[in-house]
């Protein structure tokens, strides 16, 4: 993964700035890089994005409500993930197995009415057996009822911002109403990987084997693709064959939805070629660390120091076409007048970076440190330089 430095930062309103030559903005003429157009794609809905920044690589009716089948154990596990993190339930819980899950039909982890089995074996029967029993046996373990934990699903799919998204169910057995879309299952890909790294390991596991019986994972890219380590596979006979997948080549993450295709082989050719047009077409990069200094020196009136740093608070990724790097506009715009008391939390101004003018990202700037007000008379004696500078118009 690139990593982008600012190598010259000038003083002015809006700057142009080259990062290491790596971003160089020429004044010849310069020709297009050329993206070819996606793949085409046997299914109903489909997305493609980048998992560190979110963007959109590729999509088609991504916000289409669809029956997501298995898919929808993305959220259970997520949510059984949530509650281990926050400590409400333990990875060394015991979990009773009622008749309820017991006789769940469907693809099953084989658990028995009336025993008692680890939560880290049930998470492994939900995400790599696809277990419709296991799956309301953890749906009962945490919420006590599995309509009551399909209605924290729902909570959760609602702060993920799935907007198109109602859970009836914790397996994703048929239900009318029961719906969700490509676009908000890469949004739950996305935050799974992201809020709980360690609990994602376990969508890369080949097998899982209980009560004697050995599964495989029915994902067939962990076997093709070695960059694949998940994510999870859904079918019933409305959804069609359905397919989330991601994948990490060189730093680069990307996340694949596929719903409604016809058969297993199906979601697993459609994802695979999404997955390598986003890799071959599209790069992503660091630009700046959290707290990298991006316009220094900048003037402070009524503070007690008389110049501030301009930083970005968090770690700015950017995903663009390949080869477009030396295409890259980046400019700086920052307020005319800076004035204390600073936080380190108040925008100060924007970095924002263009391709062929289109806009790709905007940052905002903030303080790098905080400022008190200066007293009196120092503010005084500010308020004077700035009805002068005013009436100069300087």
């Amino acid at each position: 993964m690139h990593k982008f430095k600012v190598s010259a930062l000038l003083p002015t309103q809006t700057l142009l700035i080259a990062l290491l030559g790596l971003l160089v903005i020429s004044t010849s003429t310069q020709a297009a890089v050329l993206i070819p157009a996606p793949p085409e794609i046997s299914a109903k809905s489909w997305i493609l994005i980048d998992a560190n920044t979110g963007k959109i690589l590729v999509e088609e009716n991504p916000d289409q409500q669809l029956p997501p089948a298995s898919l929808t154990k993305m959220m259970t596990s997520y949510v059984v993930a949530g509650e281990m993190g926050s400590g409400k339930i333990s990875k060394d819980d015991n979990v009773p197995i009622s008749v309820n899950a017991w006789k769940m039909g469907g693809s099953k982890m084989f658990v028995r009415e009336g025993t008692e089995v680890p939560i880290m074996q049930l998470l492994r029967g939900i995400i790599i057996q696809s277990g419709n029993d296991a799956t309301v046996a953890l749906a009962e373990h945490v919420a006590g009822s599995e309509s009551a934990f399909a209605d924290v699903m729902n909570q959760r799919a609602a702060l993920l911002g799935m907007s198109n998204t109602n859970f009836l169910n914790a397996t994703g057995w048929p239900a009318e109403g029961h719906l969700t879309t490509a676009r908000d299952l890469s949004l739950l890909a996305q935050a799974l990987i992201a809020d709980h790294p360690e609990h994602y390991k376990l969508y890369s596991e080949k097998y899982f084997e209980f009560n004697g019986i050995k599964q495989p994972n029915r994902n067939r890219l962990l076997w093709r693709d070695k960059s694949v380590d998940g994510m999870k596979t859904g079918h019933t006979e409305a959804a069609g064959y359905c397919l989330v997948a991601s994948a990490e080549r060189n730093g680069m993450r990307l996340i694949s939805v596929v719903m409604g295709t016809n058969s297993e082989e199906a979601r697993a050719q459609e994802s695979q070629k999404l997955l390598s047009y986003g890799f071959r077409y599209y790069e992503t990069a660091l630009l700046y660390n959290a707290g990298d200094v991006i316009q220094a020196a900048n003037p402070v009136w009524f503070g007690k120091e008389d110049m501030v740093d301009l930083v970005v608070d968090r770690d700015i990724f950017l995903t663009y076409p390949r080869g477009t790097r030396e295409l890259l506009e980046v400019n700086i715009h920052v307020d005319t007048i800076i004035k204390a008391p600073l936080t380190s939390t108040g925008e100060l101004g924007k970095l924002t970076v263009a391709y062929q003018g289109e806009q790709l990202l905007e940052v905002s700037l903030r303080a790098g440190h905080p400022i008190a007000e200066a007293g009196f008379f120092a503010r005084l004696w500010d308020h004077m330089m700035l009805f002068i500078k005013g009436l100069f118009g300087g």
